[in-house]
């Protein structure tokens, strides 16, 4: 019987594709990241379900865009009668371990926002699926010293938990820092930071220079974790799964060390479009923009606003400097899986679970656009055992590809209801891609950019075009991809347009339709 391949799958957060080397990036320093795309296969047209941070994860998990998941937004949970692929690799005898980031529960305890017409209804139309929610809250880990996951969480057995960001993360890794040091909350947050008072960014509260050193930062603690994992799992005759997720370089910035001013403001470069001329713009857009002449205090903790060039280039300085961390981190996990002589026994995946805006059409950070800075994630499939076929691949792919990939690989069979599709046909030269057009959600928390409502959204994406349409307005948008890849000049109200918009409205509305849950299968004829 041939050997099970063992599966390691970085994930990083908020990162878009092109901030990497193996990905056209010049300026960025990910050599171990680049090194894993240049043994393997590389997908440059890789995007997301959604680009919001909960319901994305979650697809990763199933599969199944949000719609179908059910956790459409962040504040939700991942309801446990949701099959997970790493579950059905449990079953099939792999160990499964998940170390860092996993949002697939609630993080906070505040309610989500009810932006919507009408009276709030005392009740919902699904109820929870029995089982215990809440269990990443971060109070409840800081509360009760004896709170716990409860295992297997999700279909992993072991876990070592980070919840939240830049260096005020809890669970698992602020209980270990507390062990490390005495002065462990002394090292944490702003208040704590040193100073830097030119930094822009640092004073709306998204950057500070963290008293943490680079050992004891969550980034160095999560890669250490998974190395136990390594060393744990690589005697036992059982294949294993482990997800090592970094919540790096998502804002606030706050590389440790060495990593803060590894790259200047002023060395790195603005996107393209930063001070590019739109086009008929969609109403979000112009409504940041005017956010930013008339009231240039605008700043919401995460959601997206216009920035200045200055802040622009801090955000991506900083950012630069977290991923230099990472790719250091991700070394040594390579490192330690050689030394184990698991390397050709094992799959190595890398990817993001959304992007950020960093500076497109001036912006920042996300949240109701569609734009490829947000969408575009990078994923590298590294088969240690199988060179690719294909170095990097155009065809059009998905978050919800990578559970279909894995178990496929694994030799197992996908779960009914799931609606990715194995990319391992690409990697083998079987294929050169495995669908013509895919379906981008996304359902905010929030009615932003001045909307009567919260921002509802569906996008089809295709080679050629990106078609956005808005729940209850009577604009969107329409990009020709071939002929302005920069998505400057929207198509929506051209009239020459029109027949292209309503083509795409129907291939919008035939997506959306396949995208319908297909399980549990049809019953038996009455």
């Amino acid at each position: 019987m041939a050997r099970r391949p063992n599966f390691l799958l970085f994930i990083t957060d908020q990162h878009r594709a092109d901030h990497l080397g193996c990905y056209g990036n010049t300026e960025v320093r990910t050599p171990h990241i680049d090194a894993l795309a240049a043994q393997g296969c590389r997908f440059d047209d890789f995007h997301v379900a959604t680009p919001i941070c909960q319901p994305n994860r979650a697809s990763l998990m199933t599969g199944r865009l949000p719609s179908v998941h059910g956790l459409q937004m962040n504040g939700r949970e991942l309801s446990l009668g949701e099959r997970t692929f790493v579950e059905t690799l449990r079953e099939a005898g792999y160990q499964t371990a998940l170390v860092g980031k996993s949002h697939l529960q609630n993080i906070t305890t505040l309610p989500t926002a009810w932006p919507g017409k009408g009276p709030r209804r005392p009740h919902e139309a699904l109820r929870p699926y029995p089982g215990r929610y809440g269990q990443e809250v971060w109070q409840r880990w800081e509360e009760d010293p004896a709170h716990e996951l409860e295992l297997p969480y999700y279909g992993f057995e072991q876990v070592a938990l980070t919840i939240g960001h830049a260096d005020e993360q809890h669970g698992h890794w602020r209980r270990w820092l507390r062990q490390q040091t005495p002065d462990a909350d002394r090292l944490i947050g702003p208040a704590h930071a040193i100073p830097t008072p030119d930094l822009h960014l640092a004073r709306i509260g998204h950057a500070w220079r963290t008293r943490v050193p680079e050992a004891l930062y969550p980034t160095a603690y999560i890669a250490e974790q998974t190395c136990h994992a390594l060393d744990r799992m690589a005697s036992a005759e059982q294949p294993f799964f482990i997800q090592c997720s970094f919540p790096d370089p998502h804002h606030p910035f706050t590389p440790p060390g060495r990593y803060w001013d590894l790259f200047r403001p002023d060395d790195v470069s603005l996107p393209a479009s930063f001070h590019a001329e739109l086009t008929d713009p969609p109403p979000p857009v112009q409504w940041l923009r005017e956010q930013r002449r008339h009231n240039p205090a605008f700043r919401p903790g995460y959601g997206s606003f216009a920035c200045s060039e200055q802040e622009a280039r801090e955000a991506i300085a900083l950012n630069h400097g977290s991923l230099a961390n990472i790719d250091d981190h991700i070394g040594l996990v390579m490192a330690r899986l050689r030394a184990l002589g698991l390397d050709e026994h094992t799959v190595v995946m890398f990817t993001s679970d959304h992007g950020d805006l960093l500076g497109e059409r001036g912006l920042m950070f996300k949240g109701g656009l569609h734009y490829p800075a947000l969408t575009r994630v990078p994923f590298i499939w590294r088969d240690g055992a199988q060179a690719p076929a294909t170095a990097a691949s155009a065809a059009l792919t998905q978050t919800i590809d990578i559970a279909a990939t894995v178990l496929e690989r694994a030799g197992l069979e996908p779960t009914n209801g799931m609606q990715g599709a194995s990319l391992l046909p690409v990697v083998t030269g079987q294929a050169s891609g495995v669908r013509q057009q895919l379906l981008i959600e996304e359902e905010s928390q929030r009615s932003d950019f001045g909307m009567d409502r919260r921002v509802r959204m569906r996008t089809l994406r295709n080679h050629d075009h990106r078609l956005t349409v808005y729940d209850g307005q009577p604009w969107g948008e329409l990009y020709d991809l071939r002929q302005d890849p920069l998505e400057l000049r929207n198509l929506w109200a051209d009239a020459a347009s029109l027949p292209l918009r309503q083509s795409l409205m129907e291939q919008l509305a035939r997506a959306m339709l396949t995208a319908a849950d297909t399980s549990p299968y049809p019953g038996a004829a009455a």
